[in-house]
């Protein structure tokens, strides 16, 4: 797939005919500097963007084909987000946050109460169910939106810089939490990160440069 952006005058290629193959149930760690468009990739696979030419496949439909309804319901059946600025609703309280997509999906029954109840208890939020994001130190914002990523079963997750802002303890907490509870459910993972100790917990690990991928290490 190819994707590029105005740039003054001329056209920037961020993605240049890249291609990439993502087997189910295993987590990959694209590397790259800031720029290197790493969120750009993210995007086109949570069908978020369209590339200029090529598809985006998920179990064998084209994304590409489909409107944008059809897009929004792909992602809100099919993937978990853990955006790199988190995007936990602020006028929602932890657990509202966390039932959000449960509702998003018509899934927020006793049974998906029960198990977003489970989550906050197992990324260690027991008991902070009626805190505003505010309130919560970056780690613990962190793992709520692990959590949601999580909560209604999706197939993917994709998580842009997911430790980006921790500090190395955080860090570790967070990673180890997320990759856990992703392997616990058979999940397949796309991390964006330029830190080296989340790629190193990865099954498989590429480095996007120059709009192009190259298989850099197996974990």
């Amino acid at each position: 797939m190819h994707k590029g952006y105005a740039e003054g005058q001329g056209l920037r290629t961020v993605l240049d005919d890249l291609e990439l193959v993502l087997h189910r149930g295993e987590s990959l760690a694209v590397m790259g500097p800031s720029g290197s468009g790493k969120s750009t990739l993210l995007n086109l696979i949570g069908a978020m963007e369209t590339p200029d030419r090529g598809t985006v496949c998920f179990d064998g439909e084209d994304l590409t084909r489909l409107d944008e309804t059809a897009r929004t319901l792909f992602r809100r059946r099919h993937l978990g987000f853990i955006f790199q600025q988190l995007n936990l609703v602020p006028t929602l309280t932890v657990f509202e946050n966390l039932l959000l997509p449960l509702e998003l999906n018509g899934a927020l029954n006793r049974e998906g109460r029960a198990y977003a109840r489970t989550l906050l208890e197992r990324v260690g939020l027991q008991g902070r169910e009626a805190t505003f994001p505010e309130y919560l130190s970056g780690g613990e914002r962190q793992r709520v939106a692990v959590a949601r990523a999580l909560v209604h079963g999706p197939e993917l997750l994709l998580a842009d810089e997911p430790t980006g802002s921790l500090d190395g303890e955080t860090a570790r907490i967070v990673l180890e939490l997320f990759n856990e509870l992703r392997r616990e459910r058979g999940m397949t993972a796309l991390v964006a990160t330029h830190a080296a100790e989340v790629a190193a917990a990865a099954d498989r690990v590429v480095r996007l440069q120059g709009g192009r991928l190259q298989e850099v290490a197996a974990a």
